[in-house]
């Protein structure tokens, strides 16, 4: 592993690409848009960022992005798209996750020469990994709470997502844990309102989901949404360790990487990270950031589990994208502490969807969240639960969900539902 950061971007300018990246270069270390006493070589050598590689990718009709300007002579009339490495000495952050997010993201976006820009990847040194605890329990921890070995946990989301009191969040709880859900947890939008106090609903809850444990030996994953003021996040996490909760959800963009970084300092539960509001880094193609440069801020401040989307879902990603997002959250950073975390498939699931993701991935070692896939099955929520079973159990044994639908009921119904 390189003791330099390096960072992978995608970019559209109007500039020779030379000077467009050498712009890059500068504005995210050492330089600016002219020479300041004191910026000596010696400084820029051992500050100043690096461009380490452009490939050109070819021009486009006209700019994706206003406002962009090209220079006064030298330019091309239209702009060329290219792929551009960075690197940056770590003496230029140290291992700082707040910095390093400063560095390769920073003021590029608003740069006057680019018409496109967005990062790809991102490489960091080991330093990173000795400064930050990483994943307190990741794949083998979940499973270890859970009891759940040999296959995908199944899971849904708590729906309606707001407007139900805590007693019926517990009754509909009861309901699926009955049947064989493994993981439940809160849906982003819900976290401590005045119709569902969050000490009141997760005590309702967490009651339900111990008398199912002490009939079945094992006990069910709670999510609860404690996304909120880092004092209010603290408090909470403190009431669901004495009550025996064993999962905290964090709405990832809302609470921010310090305070990701605070309560997994604090925690003693799984961390379950919700990446609500993506869209906004990876919408465009040509703006923003890719979710695999993303993921690792979140896996090196302690989530244990990261969304990804879903095949076939009810948003714009393609299943490419989402396989590939999955790929890299097991797939391990450093050599000593690989950070990997539980992959989280959410997005109009059902168990249509289930067989092929677990065939994509090429593994079990994932969560598969389906609310109206659950919930919304035409014979009720118990054998939603089952239909999600049973598919990945056709999967396993490579017969076609179909075929095995028709001695099970709750798949043959969900697949004719929901397909």
């Amino acid at each position: 592993m390189s003791d330099r950061i390096v960072a992978s971007y995608l970019i559209e300018t109007c500039y020779p690409l030379e000077q467009a990246a050498a712009a890059m270069a500068g504005e995210q270390s050492s330089g600016t848009f002219r020479t300041m006493p004191g910026e000596t070589p010696e400084l820029m050598a051992r500050y100043g960022a690096r461009v380490d590689a452009i490939e050109p990718l070819g021009e486009v009709e006209q700019p994706s992005l206003p406002y962009a300007r090209g220079p006064k002579q030298g330019g091309s009339p239209r702009p060329q798209q290219a792929r551009v490495t960075i690197s940056w000495s770590f003496e230029n952050t140290g291992a700082s996750l707040a910095t390093l997010w400063s560095t390769t993201l920073g003021n590029l976006f608003e740069l006057h020469h680019f018409s496109g820009l967005k990062l790809l990847s991102l490489q960091l040194p080991d330093a990173f990994a000795a400064a930050y605890p990483g994943p307190q329990f990741a794949v083998e921890g979940t499973r270890q709470v859970t009891g759940v070995h040999g296959r995908p946990l199944v899971g849904t989301i708590i729906k309606p997502s707001v407007g139900l009191t805590p007693d019926a969040t517990a009754e509909l709880v009861d309901r699926m844990v009955g049947a064989g859900l493994d993981f439940i947890k809160d849906d982003e939008l819900m976290g401590d309102p005045p119709h569902s106090p969050f000490a009141e609903r997760f005590e309702k809850v967490m009651t339900v989901i111990d008398r199912h444990a002490d009939r079945t030996g094992r006990k069910a994953m709670y999510a609860a949404n404690i996304s909120g003021d880092l004092d209010a996040m603290r408090r909470q996490l403190d009431m669901m360790e004495r009550r025996g909760g064993t999962c905290a959800m964090l709405v990832l963009n809302s609470v921010g990487l310090s305070g990701v970084i605070e309560i997994r300092k604090h925690s003693r539960v799984v961390l379950h990270g919700h990446r609500a509001g993506w869209g906004v880094y990876d919408r465009s193609p040509i703006l923003g950031m890719s979710y695999l440069a993303y993921q690792k801020f979140w896996r090196l401040a302690g989530v244990d589990h990261l969304h990804v989307n879903g095949l076939q879902n009810k948003f714009c990603e393609p299943d490419e994208s989402v396989l590939a997002s999955a790929r890299e959250c097991l797939t391990p950073m450093f050599a000593e502490k690989p950070c990997t975390v539980m992959p989280v498939f959410s997005s109009a699931q059902s168990a249509v969807q289930a067989g092929d993701t677990f065939r994509q991935l090429g593994s079990d070692d994932l969560i598969f969240c389906a609310g109206g896939g659950i919930i919304g099955h035409p014979d009720g929520a118990e054998a939603g639960v089952r239909s999600i079973h049973e598919a990945f159990d056709a999967a396993r044994q490579g017969i076609p969900a179909e075929v095995y639908a028709e001695d099970h009921p709750a798949l043959k119904a969900a697949l004719a539902s929901f397909g």
